[in-house]
């Protein structure tokens, strides 16, 4: 088992909260009164406009935009500019984080948070700002790029997707060294777990022995593996490219279909866990995108008996 079982359990709880999040997220930007029972139209971004994309190549523009962010931000980190990450960073949390909190609050009031939140968890990090802003960023950014999608498209998105994740981990291993940089330079885009919260002086003292010496040296061995403490990371792609196919189905289906997906995409996540070995790197989006596709085997299997 790749980490053990209380932090997968929270890991896969948060992954699920994040997907039903996103998908409350567009179904929130869908414009009921012009949408018709063929047609799902979504409402206008005021600060934000949709490219006009034709909706069977879709994928491309989104499959470039992954090619050439990636590799801006791997530039970035090899040249040690870190402050211009940041800057780039803090200006998608606070668009996602708008967009998501406008879903269901006004706009004005949506910025104003996504602003708070934005800075905070970008230059004063820690484990619940970090985590719960992620819940809502990929919903957010769901909202953008699922009308530009069609089931065939947002298909062959999980398949390139799948196929360049297992690329970049297990043969250029690019994706590990952006992740370890990110981590490091505590700016890091996805679901973060720590496996332990620091013990207070007190509770160390109480366990180990009496002996001065042997309590130093204890000490130090204790402060060293806290220092070195593991932490289960979930990557932003992982989260917001099983929404997007979710809300591509709310769009072509219906509200129903699409709430069966994240649980087979959950199967995927779990099937990783399951069988990954402890501290080995893995691509998440093959299991995923495996999951997702058979929940769309499902959704017509479905259809066609009702």
């Amino acid at each position: 088992m790749k980490h053990k079982f209380n932090i997968s359990l929270i890991l896969v709880m948060m992954f699920l909260i994040a997907q039903f999040l996103g998908i409350a997220i567009i179904y929130n930007n869908i414009d009921v009164e012009k949408s018709s029972g063929d047609q799902t139209i979504f409402k206008e971004i005021p600060f934000l406009e949709r490219p006009p994309v034709q909706e069977n190549y879709s994928f491309l523009p989104i499959i470039f935009a992954v090619l050439i962010g990636t590799a801006f931000l791997l530039l970035l980190m090899k040249y040690n500019l870190t402050w211009v990450w940041k800057i780039w960073f803090l200006l998608a949390v606070v668009m996602a984080l708008t967009i998501a909190f406008g879903s269901f609050i006004p706009y004005a009031i949506a910025l104003f948070l996504a602003l708070v939140l934005g800075f905070w968890k970008i230059f004063k990090p820690n484990f619940w700002v970090q985590n719960i802003t992620e819940l809502f960023i990929y919903g957010g950014l769901a909202a953008i790029f699922v009308p530009l999608f069609n089931v065939f498209s947002v298909v062959i998105l999980m398949i390139l997707i799948a196929l360049y994740d297992a690329y970049a981990v297990w043969k250029s291993k690019h994706m590990i060294t952006l992740a370890k940089s990110q981590s490091k330079a505590k700016i890091f885009a996805g679901l973060l777990i720590p496996y332990s919260l620091k013990k207070s002086k007190a509770k160390i003292s109480h366990k180990i022995s009496k002996t001065k010496t042997l309590a130093k040296n204890k000490l130090k061995k204790i402060s060293k593996k806290t220092s070195k403490g593991r932490v289960a990371m979930l990557g932003g792609g992982d989260i917001a490219f099983p929404i997007i196919f979710a809300g591509v189905m709310l769009k072509e289906f219906g509200l129903w279909q699409s709430l069966i997906i994240p649980f087979f995409a959950l199967a995927g996540l779990v099937t990783l866990l399951l069988i990954g070995k402890e501290k080995k790197f893995y691509p998440a989006m093959p299991f995923i995108s495996t999951g997702c596709l058979i929940g769309l085997a499902i959704i017509y299997l479905i259809s066609n008996i009702l």
